[in-house]
C-alpha cells in the first residue's frame, strides 16, 4: 500500500532545534487529608453547606504580586464553595488553623523520593503558595519541599528529578457561570495530599518524555497512591531556542504527550518565523509585519494534539513561608520507618512471577492491571502458579467477550472467593482444567459456585468409556478413524473429563 507524500511527517531534529523538556507529576495519596483529620474520599452526594466569597491578589515575601495571581485577580470573579457538615471541616473552610501534617503522607512522599534516589531534607518550610483562581479558600495552596537531587534512567539517558514536594490538592470546580462571573466548587478534594515530581529540563525528545512518564507513574502505583481518573495529573515544560518555557497541562492519556509536544514546537517556530519576516525589509511598505511577542505561558492540552493559553507562567513572588505551622523536620527515625517499608517495583513483581512460572507477557497482565492481591490469595489453592495467573487474565477476559459481559459486573461475581472455589474443585480432581472456564462463565453469568462447579463434575473413566463406546455403534464406519471419534467426543465431554484420559480410552476402543 503505498503511503501519500503529504501524509509523512518529517522527522525533526530536537537537538538543532534546542529543544529541552521536563515533567511535572502530581499523585494523590491514599491517606487522610493533609492538615485536618477528615477523609479523603469524594462525594458524590448534595451538599449541605454553601459558602460565597471574593479572593484578592496579595503581595509575596518579596513584596511583588505575582503576574499569575493578577491575572486571576483581574477576571473580578466570585466563588461559591460547597461542603459538607460531615465530611469536611473549618480547616477546608479557612475557618480553622491547620493541624500538623499527616503522618502518613508525609512517609509514603519519602518513601517516593527514596525510589527516586532523592535526598530527603532534614528540616523544611511548609510554604504557602498564592493561588487565586479560587480552588483554595484561602488563596493559597499549602506545599512542603520534602527532598531534592533524584534520578530516573532511561533509553535516552539519566533524567534528574529536581524536586519532590508535598502538597494539598485543590478544591474541584463543579460549574462555571461566566454571565454572572461565579465559579463553584466543592470542598471535598481540598487537602487531599499530593506529590508534585518535577524534572530538570534532561529531556531530549518528546519520546523520551512518554518513556519518563511512564516510569515515573510506576515509581508511583508502587506506594499508597490513589486509582482512577483525575488522581494522578502530568504537566509537561518545554522551550526551543529562541523561544520561551511553555507548561502544558491536562494530559488525560500519556500516550498524547509526543504528538502534543510536537505540535507546540510547531507553534513556536511559526511564531519565531514570523517575528524574523518582520525584521526583515518588507517587500511591500504598506504591508508591516506585526510582530508577536513571545512569553512563558501556562497552556491547556486539547483532545486534538494542540493546546490554547490559560494563563501567564507563575513566578517565584507567589511563595511564602507558613506562619500557622512549624518546621518540618525529616528525622533519621523516619528516613529508616520510610526505607524499611519501601515497597517493589512493577519490574520486580513481574520478575517474581516469571520465576514461578507464568508467562512474561501474562506476568506483565497480573501487574498491571493491579491482580498481584489476588494472584497471592489464590495461592493458597496450591493450584499452579502459571494456571492461577492465566485464569484471571486471559480466561476472565474470554469470559467477558464471549458472554458480552460488563467488567463491573464480572468483578461482582467473580471474588476472589469464588477464584478459590474453583480452582480448589480443579485441584482436588472435582472438575477438570477446561471446565474451570465453563464454571466461572456460569457464575459470572449469576449461577452460584456450588451449581457451577456440580454442572462440570468430572466424569469417572467408566461413563466415558460408556460415552465413546456408544458414538462407535452408532457411527460404525467411523471404526478405526481414531480422530473422528475423538472429535466427536470431545464435542459432549469437553470441560467433564481430562483430554488425555479420553483420547487413550478412544485410543484402546476404536481398534
Amino acid at each position: 500500500m503505498s503511503t501519500k507524500k503529504e501524509d509523512v511527517k518529517p522527522v525533526k531534529d530536537y537537538e538543532k532545534l534546542g529543544f529541552k523538556a521536563g515533567l511535572e507529576i502530581h499523585q494523590q495519596l491514599n491517606t487522610r487529608k493533609l492538615f485536618c483529620n477528615c477523609d479523603s474520599e469524594l462525594q458524590d452526594r448534595e451538599p449541605d453547606i454553601r459558602v460565597e466569597r471574593i479572593l484578592h491578589a496579595v503581595a509575596g515575601e518579596t513584596g511583588e504580586i505575582d503576574i499569575a495571581a493578577a491575572h486571576e485577580h483581574a477576571k473580578g470573579r466570585k466563588f461559591i464553595y460547597e461542603t459538607y457538615s460531615d465530611a469536611t471541616c473549618l480547616v477546608e473552610l479557612d475557618e480553622e488553623p491547620p493541624h500538623p501534617i499527616n503522618h502518613d503522607a508525609l512517609k509514603i512522599a519519602l518513601q517516593i523520593s527514596l525510589l527516586l534516589n532523592a535526598t530527603p531534607l532534614q528540616i523544611s518550610q511548609i510554604m504557602r503558595k498564592t493561588v487565586i483562581d479560587g480552588s483554595n479558600t484561602s488563596g493559597f495552596q499549602r506545599t512542603l519541599l520534602i527532598a531534592e537531587d533524584g534520578f530516573i534512567e532511561t533509553r535516552g539517558g539519566k533524567v534528574r528529578v529536581a524536586t519532590i514536594v508535598l502538597e494539598e490538592d485543590a478544591a474541584r470546580i463543579i460549574k462555571q457561570d461566566k454571565e454572572r462571573g461565579q465559579v463553584t466548587y466543592r470542598l471535598d478534594r481540598l487537602g487531599i495530599p499530593l506529590v508534585e515530581i518535577a524534572t530538570r529540563a534532561d529531556i531530549k525528545s518528546p519520546e523520551q518524555a512518554l518513556e519518563a512518564a511512564a516510569k515515573l507513574g510506576d515509581i508511583l502505583r508502587a506506594c499508597s497512591v490513589k486509582r482512577g481518573l483525575g488522581t494522578i495529573r502530568q504537566d509537561v515544560n518545554l522551550s526551543i531556542k529562541g523561544g520561551e518555557r511553555v507548561e502544558i497541562k491536562g494530559f488525560q492519556d500519556l500516550k498524547a504527550i509526543p504528538d502534543v509536544m510536537d505540535k507546540e514546537i510547531e507553534r513556536q517556530q511559526k511564531i519565531l518565523k514570523e517575528n524574523a519576516r518582520s525584521r526583515a525589509p518588507a517587500r511591500r511598505k504598506d504591508l508591516p509585519f506585526v510582530r508577536k511577542k513571545m512569553q512563558g505561558e501556562v497552556r491547556k492540552a486539547l483532545p486534538d494534539g494542540n493546546t490554547e493559553f490559560l494563563r501567564p507562567i507563575p513566578g517565584g513572588a507567589r511563595m511564602y513561608p507558613e506562619t500557622d505551622l512549624p518546621l518540618v523536620r525529616i528525622t533519621h527515625e523516619l528516613i529508616r520507618e520510610a526505607r524499611d517499608s519501601l515497597p517493589k517495583l512493577r519490574e520486580e513483581h513481574q520478575s517474581e512471577l516469571e520465576q514461578l512460572g507464568v508467562q512474561k507477557d501474562i506476568a506483565l497482565q497480573v501487574v498491571r492491571e493491579n491482580l498481584l492481591p489476588l494472584f497471592n490469595e489464590l495461592l493458597k489453592t496450591k493450584v499452579e502458579p502459571s494456571l492461577i495467573a492465566k485464569t484471571i487474565t486471559l480466561t476472565t477476559k474470554n469470559i467477558i467477550a464471549h458472554e458480552k459481559l460488563s467488567q463491573e459486573r464480572t468483578g461482582e461475581k467473580l471474588t476472589a472467593d469464588n477464584y478459590q472455589k474453583v480452582l480448589q474443585a480443579f485441584y482436588e480432581d472435582k472438575i477438570t482444567k477446561d471446565a474451570i472456564e465453563s464454571a466461572l462463565t456460569d457464575i459470572a453469568k449469576g449461577e452460584s459456585v456450588e451449581k457451577a462447579i456440580a454442572k462440570c463434575k468430572s466424569m469417572s473413566k467408566a461413563e466415558i468409556e460408556s460415552i465413546i463406546k456408544d458414538i462407535i455403534k452408532k457411527k460404525p464406519e467411523l471404526k478405526g478413524n481414531r480422530g473422528a471419534i475423538m472429535g466427536l467426543a470431545m464435542q459432549q465431554l469437553r470441560g467433564k473429563a481430562d483430554g488425555k484420559l479420553i483420547a487413550e480410552i478412544v485410543a484402546h476402543l476404536s481398534g
